[in-house]
């Protein structure tokens, strides 16, 4: 697993929820490991990532934002345990 793996969402935000979704399903001890941090408990946060959230970042890098990006969550996190 990467050493640091963040997941910036905003409540209420069906793209958010989609690839929540998706993370939980397919990759579960990954979802379970990584930081969740809600955009909007931040004004950092917020300004960074608030018009593009869902993001998920991975050691410092975005690996995928507004849609789940599968082949790219892929080389990070390996095959899917619970494919789509």
């Amino acid at each position: 697993m990467p050493s640091c793996a963040v997941f910036y969402y905003r409540d209420g935000c069906h793209l958010c929820e989609e690839l929540a979704s998706v993370l939980h399903r397919c990759w579960p001890d990954y979802a379970a490991a990584m930081e969740w941090r809600d955009v909007d408990e931040r004004a950092e946060w917020r300004d960074t990532h608030g018009l593009s959230v869902p993001v998920l970042m991975l050691d410092n890098q975005i690996v995928c934002s507004l849609r789940p990006d599968i082949r790219r969550i892929e080389q990070y996190f390996g095959p899917m345990v619970n494919p789509v």
